[in-house]
C-alpha cells in the first residue's frame, strides 16, 4: 500500500521542487518502489529529471482529462525505483481546462487509487499557490511535507499552509497529516536561520524534521545536467541532506503517524 505525499507550501523559491525530485530520488535509491507525480503546470520536475518536453508523449493531466491512463504517461528514471509522471501544460486553453478539472476534488484520488499497491511512496509535486491543482494533490495524500526556507514570508506562507490543511481535513480528506516540516537552504550561524529555527520549533517542534536541506550549490548544479543531485554528485553535501532525509521519511513512517494539532503563531 502506497504512502502518497504532497510537497505543498503556498509560496516559491523555497526548494519544493527540488525537494520533489531529490526526496523521491533518495528513496528510489533506497530501494523504496517510487512514483514521483509532477502537479505543476510549470513542469520543472521533467527539467530536473533530464527529460525534454519533444519526448513526453502524456502528462498527468491527459490522465485527468481521462485521455490516457498513468501507466500510459509513465516516464522511466536513471534510477530503476523511480517512475515519473510529468506535466506539460503548454498554453493558455490548457491552463482553463485544468481549472475546469480542479472542481471535482476528488478525482485525482480516485485516479491515484489504482496505483496504490504498485509503489511504496507516491510523491507529488504542487505548484507555489493553494486551490487549483495543489487542492487535488492534497486530497489525494496521507499527508504533506512543508519546506521553508529562513525568513519571515516563508512562516507566513506556512501559517496559510496549515490553515487550508485544516481545511482541506475538514472538507474532503479527514485523514490528512502534516508528515513534516523541512527546513531548506538553510545557512547556519545566519541571524535570520537562528530566528526562523526558534519559531519553527517554539510553534511546530514535533512537525519539524531534524534534517535540514543546507544552500549548497551542488543541488542548483545538478538541474542544468537534468539529474537529481544523489546522481549528480553522490558525495555532496546536498546529496547527503537528502539522503538523510529520505531515510528519517522511511524510520517516520515505521512508527504511528502524527495526526495534524493546530498550533497558535
Amino acid at each position: 500500500m502506497s504512502k502518497v505525499i504532497s510537497i505543498a507550501i503556498p509560496k516559491g523559491g523555497v526548494g519544493k521542487t527540488t525537494t520533489a525530485v531529490n526526496l523521491a530520488s533518495c528513496l528510489a535509491a533506497a530501494e523504496k518502489r517510487t512514483l514521483l507525480i509532477d502537479m505543476d503546470p510549470s513542469g520543472s520536475c521533467s527539467v530536473s529529471l533530464g527529460i525534454e518536453n519533444e519526448n513526453i508523449n502524456g502528462d498527468i493531466f491527459d490522465v485527468l482529462n481521462f485521455h490516457k491512463s498513468i501507466p500510459q504517461v509513465i516516464q522511466k528514471t536513471e534510477l530503476e525505483n523511480l517512475d515519473f509522471v510529468p506535466s506539460k501544460i503548454i498554453n493558455y486553453q490548457d491552463e482553463e481546462r485544468l481549472a475546469r478539472i480542479s472542481n471535482n476534488i476528488n478525482l485525482l484520488n480516485n485516479i491515484i487509487q489504482q496505483q496504490l499497491n504498485t509503489y511504496k511512496f507516491i510523491i507529488i509535486d504542487t505548484p507555489p499557490y493553494l486551490k487549483g491543482s495543489t487542492s487535488l494533490a492534497l486530497a489525494a495524500s496521507n499527508s504533506v511535507i512543508i519546506p521553508i526556507k529562513s525568513g519571515n514570508y516563508s512562516l507566513i506562507a506556512l501559517k496559510k499552509m496549515i490553515n487550508y490543511i485544516l481545511w482541506i481535513r475538514n472538507n474532503y480528506n479527514p485523514g490528512l497529516k502534516i508528515e513534516g516540516i523541512l527546513h531548506t537552504m538553510y545557512e547556519s550561524n545566519t541571524k535570520v536561520s537562528t530566528i526562523t529555527e526558534k519559531r519553527l520549533y517554539s510553534k511546530f517542534g514535533k512537525y519539524v524534521f531534524n534534517c535540514t536541506i543546507p544552500k549548497n550549490s551542488t543541488i542548483a548544479e545538478s538541474t542544468y545536467f537534468g539529474k537529481p543531485v544523489v546522481l549528480y554528485d553522490a558525495k555532496s553535501k546536498g546529496a547527503e541532506s537528502y539522503l538523510r532525509l529520505s531515510q528519517e521519511l522511511i524510520m517516520r513512517n515505521k512508527l504511528c503517524p502524527i495526526l495534524l494539532i493546530y498550533p497558535s503563531l
